[in-house]
This record gives C-alpha cells, structure tokens and sequence, in this order.
C-alpha cells in the first residue's frame, strides 16, 4: 500500500499562486478580446439611444402637460366668464322684476287714490244732495 503524501504549505502557496496566475491570464486574454471590446462598445450605443429617447419622451410629456394645463386654465377661464354673465342676467332681470313690481306698486297706489277720491266725492255728493 503506498503512503499517502499530504502537500506541505509551501506547495499548496505555489499552486495557489499559480492558478491565480492562470485565471489571471485567462481574463487579461479575454479583455483585448476585439468581440468583446465590439459588444461593450455596441451597448453604450444602445445606452446613449435609450436615455436620448427618455429625454425626448420626458420633453414630450413635458410639453403635453403644459399644453394641458393652459387648456385646463383656458377652460377655468370659459367657465368664470360664462358664471359672470350668469350673474350679470340674473342682476339684470332681479332689476326689471323690481322696477316691474315698483311699477306695479305705483299703478296699484294710483288706483286705490282714484277710488279713495271717488269715494270722497260721491260721500260730498250725497251729503250736498246734488
């Protein structure tokens, strides 16, 4: 039976300095890889274009909430205006409805002084007897 030899410390620090020699060759090798500096290069491309056409969608939104909003305002406007000409009939007929009943109270009052006169001159008639 053969005698199992363990690798003392030393051994063990050089394969481990070896293999971290191997992958780092492994990585350099696969860094000025021309396919690989082409993909890194073709996606910041794509990364500019995307955030390029973020800030066109955002000036766009921007632009359509503005436009929004000054036709909400326009809108508000529309709507104060036609609440001011509402007011304004309204006052406008509240006035002739009071110049009307003004009108009604003073034909009322011309009538009920024909009368109370009428009276009083037929009560002088009776009482003179002609």
């Amino acid at each position: 039976m053969s005698n199992f030899r363990s690798p003392d410390v030393l051994e063990r620090r050089n394969n481990a300095a070896a293999v971290k020699k191997a992958m780092l060759e492994k990585f350099k090798a696969a860094a000025q890889d021309p396919a690989l500096e082409q993909a890194r290069l073709t996606r910041i491309a794509i990364n500019e274009a995307r955030e390029t056409r973020q800030v066109e969608r955002d000036a766009t939104k921007k632009a359509r909430d503005a436009e929004l909003a000054a036709e909400i305002a326009r809108a508000a406007e529309r709507t104060a205006q036609a609440q001011r000409e509402v007011e304004q009939l309204e006052a406008f007929a509240a006035a002739q409805k009071a110049e009307q009943a003004a009108a009604l109270a003073t034909e009322q009052k011309a009538e009920r002084d024909a009368r109370y006169a009428a009276r009083k001159a037929a009560k002088k008639v009776r009482r003179r007897g002609y």
